[in-house]
């Protein structure tokens, strides 16, 4: 009888053991996850917010052709400002080719800078960018607050923005459409949501042992 009782103990012991071990391994697994998340666009606090419509424009491109922003259509569109002089957005566009044809089914991509349209043009030609249209405009680079490039803004069918950030890969633009599928701002609010719930879980399992 008493080396049942003894076993018993023994085995309860274990069992609270395991439980620690797991709990233990649970935190350090969802600190992994948070350093190795996939770091999304740098959205900056300024110009239209996620969920507004976003500012409207009918202006020529580089070939005349009449382009609209922020108009309601059925293509979702990525407005993508660069410059002839940025070595990132250069890196960049082999990126927006790809994208521009494995998303074409719901997306659209419109190039947009400011400056003085000689310069832009030779640019255009010898990057090869004839597919995208090609805006010049410091009114829409105003509109959205652009100080840093390069820098895109999504927005969906209706003209409402989506997502917007900073853009320096391939991750970081793919994040905005992330970020459009899954209703949220950013990929970094959606990851802090979900680290939120995550200690949320963890406190009330304490407390649950504890109690």
């Amino acid at each position: 009888m008493d080396a049942l009782i003894i076993s018993n103990f023994l085995l309860w012991g274990v069992v609270l053991c395991l439980v620690l071990v797991i709990l233990a391994l649970s935190r350090q697994i969802g600190v992994l996850y948070e350093r190795v998340a996939p770091m999304g666009a740098l959205t900056m606090d300024k110009g239209p917010a996620v969920g507004e419509a976003a500012p409207r424009f009918a202006l020529p491109d580089l070939l005349g052709r009449r382009i609209t922003i922020g108009e309601r259509g059925q293509h979702s569109q990525l407005l993508f400002f660069l410059s002839p002089t940025c070595p990132v957005c250069k890196k960049l566009l082999p990126i927006l080719k790809s994208v521009a044809s494995t998303e074409s089914a719901w997306l659209r991509i419109v190039l947009a800078s400011d400056g003085e349209m000689p310069e832009h043009l030779a640019f255009y030609k010898q990057a090869g960018l004839e597919r995208f249209p090609y805006l010049l405009s410091t009114e829409l680079g105003m509109k959205f607050q652009i100080s840093k490039l390069p820098y895109a803004v999504l927005m969906d069918e209706s003209g409402v923005l989506r997502a917007k950030g900073l853009i320096n890969s391939r991750e970081q633009l793919e994040s905005l459409f992330t970020a459009k599928e899954l209703g949220v701002a950013s990929v970094q609010d959606f990851l802090a949501a979900g680290m939120d719930e995550t200690r949320i879980s963890r406190k009330e399992s304490g407390n649950a042992l504890a109690g």
